[in-house]
């Protein structure tokens, strides 16, 4: 995997392309950054180095990209934008798009705007509350008071690293340790701009225009979007498949790696190979 940089915005890596392959797109979540899929990129480059083009990078305002002062810079529209235009520039056509959490949010927008061009869909933990649950109305009014006390707080603009999370494996929604590690790494400004955007209100996700293949993996005891959410998005994505990770949180993508990546390779096999 190489390391590159977007015109000074968006950071990315990606393998050697060849126009023979499948290409695979990871979007991480909040607070989170490329490295939450370092794993599968060894997995999926090395053990299947064959079969696949790997392209994984840093959303706006997380790890090495660039950091922006403003709540209207995190809309889900400017994630979607940076997206496509990373895609355009290294002129891939057709790809799979595989999204963890908050990323979600971003890959859904992204299928509303260009559709034609994502062949398959893998959604992971995603943080899409179609389900009304204690903790999504508890952060409602919390968020809205930080975004007014953060317009008060000074901004760093200064870009950050990537956070090693071999240090926190099996470690829970809530441990201390693994998101204060995120959020320093972050910033404030970033991480709770970014996560406000899960809960505005009124998002149209058009599940039931979905038409391609589409799998959706969520653990079983995750405490911040409940399965039934999950379930729910499951139910009105056509012909989707629906996987549940026993005793694993929303913490999918570090504590499940291989029934992560054995449950993704099994489905592309099914389903494009």
């Amino acid at each position: 995997m190489r390391e590159y940089f977007w015109e000074d915005k968006i950071y990315y890596r990606t393998n050697e392309f060849r126009s023979e392959k499948i290409t695979l797109v990871f979007v991480h979540g909040v607070s989170g950054s490329s490295s939450a899929w370092l794993p599968y990129e060894k997995i999926f480059n090395d053990k299947y180095q064959n079969k696949y083009n790997i392209l994984t990078y840093d959303i706006r305002g997380h790890g090495m990209s660039k950091k922006y002062p403003n709540y209207a810079d995190y809309e889900i529209e400017k994630f979607a934008e940076d997206l496509h235009a990373l895609i355009t520039h290294l002129n891939i056509e057709k790809f799979v798009l595989i999204s963890n959490s908050f990323g979600a949010l971003i890959h859904l927008l992204y299928l509303r705007l260009y559709r034609e061009s994502v062949m398959a869909n893998i959604f992971t933990s995603p943080e899409i509350y179609l389900v009304k649950g204690l903790l999504e109305k508890i952060l409602r009014p919390i968020l809205a008071l930080l975004r007014v006390v953060l317009k008060i707080i000074p901004f760093n603009p200064k870009p950050r690293g990537h956070v090693d999370y071999s240090r926190y494996l099996n470690s829970t929604d809530w441990e201390i340790g693994r998101n204060w590690a995120d959020m320093k790494n972050t910033g404030f400004h970033p991480h709770f701009y970014s996560l406000k955007q899960s809960l505005v209100r009124g998002q149209e996700y058009l599940l039931d225009k979905i038409n391609v293949p589409t799998l959706i993996i969520h653990g079983e005891r995750d405490s911040m979007v409940p399965i039934e959410n999950a379930i729910a998005i499951s139910k009105k994505i056509k012909n989707s498949e629906f996987l549940m990770i026993e005793n694993v949180d929303h913490n999918t993508v570090h504590n499940a790696v291989a029934e992560m990546s054995e449950a993704i390779e099994s489905f592309l096999e099914k389903n494009l190979l």
